[in-house]
């Protein structure tokens, strides 16, 4: 089936017509990011503060509420308003650093993304702004207040929201054309007395005249003689050229400029009469002075001041257009309402198409809110590092010595939309988070998922070293390496869905991997021993030593989960060289170079008894990292985490008739063989046809397997009722202890929010459910379950009688992951936790949030609350079915 949104998709990739053009490319926090930070300490949240934002023009982009901008961020739209009580109007989403939160940076908002489709022909965005004052210093406090054993003060917490004192605010969005944007704002009076909302539908210029002084001409705002009873704003640029923000009623208009307030934030003169918090300040202040009577700048905003009755709505008209405005008929008569009931019908018709016919309608419902969540989660992010540096006087071509973050990164040239992890709490992109993101995005438009890895593995990304660039507080940290699974899951996918995979992407992709995994080859084997550590790469916070510094004992550690990753690294760029041999023959020549890579690094994670430290466990039947401590001391750190679980990850199945057709591949693998005899002793199913004679590389056997999963599927270990926790619940009652000079360093089992602070504010891997890590899980289960059928069945949970074969397991695992957002017997959802409001009020507990993690025993959301990138997982594990590749 072809519905208009897949003609329009296809219409995009033949560059036919520019659907993209147009999206919700806006931050919804640019304050406090690096990219904006220019301080001696590298404090980017106290150097750019929220209360700077309304009065300080940025340098890289711009953020609002529910806004868009065209695809290079030089003219945006999004909402402010103000309900009289408020110190200063609603321009954008407030929340606290990572200073001033007990669990670190948090936004403390009541927002949801409501539906989007992939070319952004209908998007629906809904905003809870309170009646009452927003309590903008009672969160700062009190969160400042608490420690970090207690819950995060919430915006709900607060009681503005009840009585329902409260505005509704829905914002839609429909393309008429790919130039041509309908605009239809609902405002809700939920409260039972009559209240007052001023509206402030805000167009406005980015400010790169400012920075980088051009001959271009500075683009311009300025009121149209408006036709009969509408408003008109004209807005020309010399690479947009013109458009025109048009409202259906008359209203007045508010002009100042995108330049930074520098009386109010210096106490020094500013350049212009007009500046960026004018608006704010005529209506808050009733300084008519601050904006320009001429009607014209380069931010501008609609004055919508409406009384709304209780329990009652409004709803107002705008279009944002190139097309010279006609008379009001043409631009908001039929043909307005008719462009909205067809492009919410189409919204409908294509996620139908989408989901499966097996799926209820709470499932469908959420279904659709992760992809939404995650196509409002693109953002335009522009940092040009050559420039960054050298505006701190710190390029490498300076004789300055001032170090500054990220200095081995000038090569870079970020210029893109991105899909952001969360656009508020973490509005830049990060790495690993960017391949999960593909995976989900996926569902909706491959194109763009296929974009998001080409533009990160470009040489304006990629280090000349092949190393890629981390997230922005540190490019150099190194985050997992599963772009080669991403990249090889959207190639199947493609196929999937068109019959015809994308080779030429697939080898572009090959190249830049060749490059990356060479990297870490030279950089991660501290000994050239095919032994790994160090840092993110092994997520560290599951364990008891921070890898990315020194080591207290000295020394250093054998990660297991480092180990695991190149293993997995190696599998997968056979599996991509697999793939590439049907039309090029010599890359079966790569294949067996990674399969050798492959077994070497299964042995050195796996020595045979009595030859050194491995890290696989006898006696436990689970992995460990290992530290080696000056002196010679050697020993496991015996915590049981997800290091233990992510060996069942780095498993390779070659179907038979693909192994047969390559007989060099197993010439290669029985040289290396030769040479490291003990990795039959390791996997002793080397070699052992499976089903359908399948060939498995893999660092467990069936036994390792049985032994794994009896933790794993323990409901007193990992196994939660909302899917598979990163720590282990038995060190709830057993902390694993390590002494150290006389010092005792722990770890326990934290099922919530992080109680340490030692690996970042907000983020626990110490027992919470993690969607990547659980999806990881169910892909490795799959695909053993290909090798081994029905001739493996483990007890699940562990000890129960209800017997399984691994495909069941993973679908089991699904079905509890699947359980975090699906109302229970209760009609509750867990991921709300226990606020009244989202589990009982109608208004609210159908609204779904994707959080960042999720309590491993309550399955409540944790940390972001729309990290709408890996979380939106969700709706591939809701769309796949048995041995479906879902990573």
């Amino acid at each position: 089936m072809r519905t208009k949104e897949h003609e329009r998709l296809a219409a995009t990739r033949s560059g036919a017509e520019a659907w993209r053009l147009w999206g919700p490319y806006l931050s919804e926090r640019q304050w406090g990011t690096v990219r904006e930070d220019a301080s001696s300490d590298g404090g980017a949240w106290t150097y750019f503060p929220h209360d700077h934002a309304r009065s300080r023009a940025y340098r890289w982009g711009e953020d609002g509420l529910a806004g868009i901008s065209d695809e290079k961020q030089r003219l945006c739209f999004a909402l402010a308003m103000w309900n009289e009580k408020d110190p200063i109007i609603k321009e954008r989403l407030f929340g606290l650093t990572n200073a001033e939160g007990n669990h670190g940076e948090d936004v403390k908002e009541c927002y949801f993304y409501l539906d989007a489709t992939p070319t952004h022909s209908y998007m629906k965005y809904l905003y809870k702004y309170p009646q009452a004052p927003f309590p903008y210093d009672e969160l700062v406090r009190v969160n400042r207040q608490r420690s970090r054993h207690e819950p995060e003060y919430e915006l709900l917490d607060t009681g503005v929201f009840d009585d329902e004192r409260y505005f509704d605010v829905q914002v839609e969005y429909a393309k008429g054309a790919t130039d041509d944007i309908l605009i239809r704002l609902t405002v809700s009076n939920r409260g039972g007395r009559d209240a007052v909302l001023h509206l402030l539908p805000t167009l406005w210029f980015r400010n790169t005249w400012a920075m980088a002084p051009s001959t271009a001409p500075r683009p311009m705002l300025r009121r149209m003689t408006d036709p009969a009873g509408m408003t008109i704003i004209e807005a020309e640029h010399d690479e947009l050229g013109k458009y025109y923000l048009c409202a259906e009623t008359s209203v007045p208009l508010l002009f100042t400029e995108n330049e930074t307030n520098i009386q109010r934030l210096y106490g020094l003169r500013n350049f212009a009469p007009w500046v960026k918090d004018g608006i704010n300040n005529y209506l808050v202040k009733g300084d008519a002075t601050t904006v320009n009577p001429n009607h014209t700048g380069t931010k501008a905003a609609l004055h919508f001041a409406l009384h709304i009755k209780a329990r009652k709505s409004t709803t107002l008209q705008l279009r944002l257009t190139t097309a010279t405005p006609g008379d009001k008929a043409s631009l908001f008569g039929d043909t307005f309402r008719q462009i909205f009931r067809q492009r919410a019908l189409e919204a409908d018709e294509f996620y139908a198409h989408l989901a499966p016919d097996v799926l209820g309608d709470d499932e469908k419902n959420v279904f659709r809110q992760a992809l939404a969540g995650l196509l409002w989660s693109k953002q335009y992010y522009h940092c040009d590092m050559f420039k960054w540096l050298a505006e701190r006087e710190a390029d490498p071509f300076s004789p300055s010595q001032r170090h500054v973050r990220n200095q081995d990164w000038f090569h870079m040239r970020n210029d893109d939309i991105l899909s952001m992890p969360d656009k508020w709490e973490h509005p830049s992109y990060a790495a690993w988070d960017l391949a999960f993101h593909a995976a989900a995005l996926a569902e909706v438009d491959i194109d763009y998922a296929k974009s998001q890895m080409e533009i990160l593995f470009s040489d304006r990304y990629q280090h000349p070293s092949g190393q890629l660039p981390a997230h922005e507080w540190h490019f150099s940290d190194a985050h997992p390496p599963v772009h080669a699974a991403a990249a090889l899951y959207l190639y199947r996918r493609e196929k999937a869905q068109r019959a015809r995979g994308d080779t030429e992407f697939l080898q572009r992709m090959f190249s830049r991997l060749y490059a990356n995994f060479t990297w870490w080859l030279n950089r991660k084997d501290r000994l050239g021993k095919t032994i790994y550590a160090g840092g993110f790469v092994s997520v560290d916070g599951v364990g008891i030593f921070d890898g990315t510094a020194a080591l207290p004992t000295g020394g250093y550690l054998e990660q297991s989960t480092a180990a695991v990753w190149m293993a997995y690294y190696a599998q997968r760029m056979i599996d991509i060289c697999l793939e590439l041999a049907e039309v090029a023959p010599h890359y079966i020549d790569l294949a067996a170079q990674f399969i050798s890579h492959f077994i070497w690094l299964a042995s050195a994670m796996d020595r045979p008894e009595g030859t050194g430290i491995e890290m696989w466990d006898e006696r436990d039947g689970f992995f460990y990292d290992v530290v080696r401590c000056p002196g010679g001391r050697i020993e496991k750190l015996r915590v049981r985490s997800m290091t233990g679980l992510l060996p069942l990850c780095a498993t390779l199945i070659i179907e038979a008739e693909q192994w047969q057709r390559h007989p060099v591949l197993q010439q290669r693998v029985a040289e290396t063989l030769q040479r490291l005899p003990q990795f039959r002793t390791i996997n002793r199913d080397y070699g052992v046809p499976g089903v359908a004679g399948r060939t498995m590389l893999s660092i467990v056997d069936a036994d390792k397997l049985r032994r794994i999963l009896s933790r794993l599927l323990s409901e007193d270990e990992f196994l939660s009722p909302y899917g598979v926790r990163s720590l282990s619940k038995m060190h709830q009652g057993t902390p694993f202890r390590f002494q150290i000079d006389g010092q005792e360093c722990r770890v326990e089992y934290a099922p919530g929010a992080s109680p340490v602070l030692q690996f970042g504010g907000n983020a626990n891997w110490r027992g919470p459910v993690w969607f990547p890590f659980n999806t990881l899980l169910v892909c490795a289960l799959r695909q053993l379950h290909l090798y081994y059928g029905d001739t493996l069945k483990v007890a699940c949970p562990s000890g129960s009688n209800q017997m399984m074969n691994l495909a069941q397991v993973a679908q089991e695992i699904t079905r509890r992951l699947t359980n975090i957002f699906l109302k229970n017997a209760n009609g509750h959802r867990p991921f709300h936790g226990v606020r009244a409001p989202f589990q009982n009020d109608v208004r609210f507990r159908d609204l779904v949030l994707f959080h960042e993690y999720f309590d491993g025993d309550t399955g409540q959301g944790m940390g972001a609350s729309h990290q709408t990138g890996w979380t939106a997982l969700i709706a591939r594990l809701l769309h796949s079915v048995d041995t479906d590749p879902i990573f």
